[in-house]
């Protein structure tokens, strides 16, 4: 047997510039130099990790890496300083390399599909043949999930199946499984950084990404991916294959062990055992102590309730939102009249899941899951629940209205008591004599005792 079949081999070919370029046969990356697919090879497929830190426990394929870990780890040191964004580096390459990507504008290694830019041709590629071309040679043999290189798989064992989480905040000592997540974490929710910002409508954003999607889908008002069953549009791919997946497939893949409800996505399932049968929420507000299960929706209360921030605005009727999905809320349910979810046991349709849901606990499984420990009063959702416990219990009522001066436990009853008493309005009519009022209980209790029914 020739001894080079169980060893990686080199293959020499010519890239349309006519330059000979070094492919790698296990993993099909690119080099310029054979030098550099050498050591490559050594690095990666023979796991090649000779540089040791001596104060961690942390090994190195190359000794500029460890050199640069102890400058940035150990010494704290970051002498590069971009003159644009005061972003700091270890290195002076990684500086350039920075520069490149993020503030020059570079149309030669752009990909074609998804319009994420690169820094080289040989990155662009890897990036076609793992994003695109679905070229994934490496196999989870727990799960059957394809990875594009090595490195890939072997966190994804790490994290996934091992369940490691060897990085550690700090500050709040949540643990997270990639040393990326936890800079992200930092960056985001301590030092509030958000260093990208919109040229067209000056909003912030912590990471480029995130930035691109916001122009994409708002500025540009591009949905490229559609749905071939339902038509539905999206703006990224993989939302589009999320939605295939859970709502055309009905997959859930992923099963918590302690109640067995199924999810579509690891995501969900993590935050269901959080915040259910961990009751962890370990992100509190510094302005008024509210809990969240996650970063970005303490974020987005900050914004919304703190600094009073409403973004999103209805072509309609000009009121503001602070959450883009209120406002596409409002416009079906007010605007459009849509009422896209219908009771089955009844025929009764509403605008939105959640209150459908309430109907069925409420009026057909007349079910109140939700005890008060303080009187035992009990009620059909936690929602409930806790307002009840805030008003009655707490005597909380922290809304003031800024015309009368009177006090609400919630931001929904003044804004209701704004609508109805001040601007007089009256949205709800009865269809029998056209008698109009401004909440639904006032106009169900009329129709019960006028014309003997429901609506």
């Amino acid at each position: 047997m020739d001894k080079r079949e169980d060893k990686c081999v080199e293959i020499p070919s010519k890239d349309v510039s006519g330059d000979e370029k070094y492919m790698f046969n296990i993993c099909q990356e690119i080099f310029t130099l054979e030098s550099n697919m050498i050591t490559h090879r050594g690095a990666v497929h023979n796991d090649q990790k000779n540089y040791s830190c001596d104060k961690g426990e942390n090994k190195f394929e190359f000794r500029s890496h460890l050199s640069r870990h102890q400058i940035s780890e150990h010494k704290n040191r970051k002498d590069y300083a971009c003159n644009r964004c005061d972003k700091k580096f270890v290195k002076q390459s990684s500086l350039s390399t920075h520069q490149k990507l993020v503030h020059t504008d570079r149309d030669d290694f752009t990909c074609k599909k998804c319009e994420r830019k690169f820094e080289n041709k040989s990155t662009l590629i890897r990036h076609n043949k793992i994003f695109h071309e679905v070229f994934k040679d490496y196999l989870c043999e727990q799960c059957a999930k394809r990875f594009g290189n090595k490195h890939s798989l072997l966190v994804h064992m790490t994290t996934v199946h091992e369940h490691r989480k060897d990085y550690t905040c700090q500050k709040c000592e949540k643990k997270f499984g990639k040393k990326s997540e936890l800079f992200r974490h930092q960056k985001t929710v301590h030092e509030g950084r958000r260093d990208f910002a919109c040229d067209k409508c000056e909003k912030k954003f912590a990471a480029k990404h995130n930035l691109l999607v916001h122009q994409k889908m708002v500025h540009e008002e591009r949905r490229d991916y559609v749905c071939d069953k339902c038509k539905k549009k999206f703006v990224l791919e993989y939302h589009l294959l999320i939605h295939k997946k859970i709502v055309h497939e009905g997959w859930r893949d992923f099963t918590c062990d302690k109640c067995k409800k199924k999810f579509a996505a690891k995501q969900n399932l993590l935050v269901h055992q959080k915040m259910v049968h961990e009751r962890r929420k370990d992100y509190a507000c510094d302005k008024c102590e509210k809990k969240f299960v996650l970063d970005n929706h303490l974020l987005i209360h900050k914004k919304t309730v703190h600094e009073g921030r409403k973004d999103y605005v209805c072509d309609y009727c000009e009121k503001k939102f602070g959450l883009k999905s209120n406002l596409i809320r409002h416009q079906k349910t007010v605007h459009e009249n849509r009422k896209d979810y219908a009771c089955d046991d009844c025929e009764h349709k509403f605008g939105t899941k959640q209150n459908l849901h309430l109907h069925l606990k409420r009026i057909h499984d007349r079910s109140k899951d939700f005890a008060c420990d303080k009187c035992d009063t009990k009620f059909e959702g936690k929602a409930h629940m806790l307002l009840h416990q805030k008003i009655i219990h707490d005597d909380r009522k922290d809304f003031l209205c800024d015309e009368c001066e009177k006090k609400f436990g919630s931001k929904t009853y003044l804004l209701r008591h704004q609508r109805t008493v001040h601007k007089g309005q009256k949205d709800f009519a009865c269809d029998k004599c056209k008698k109009k009022f401004g909440k639904q209980c006032t106009l169900t209790r009329h129709q019960k005792k006028v014309h003997g029914g429901g609506q």
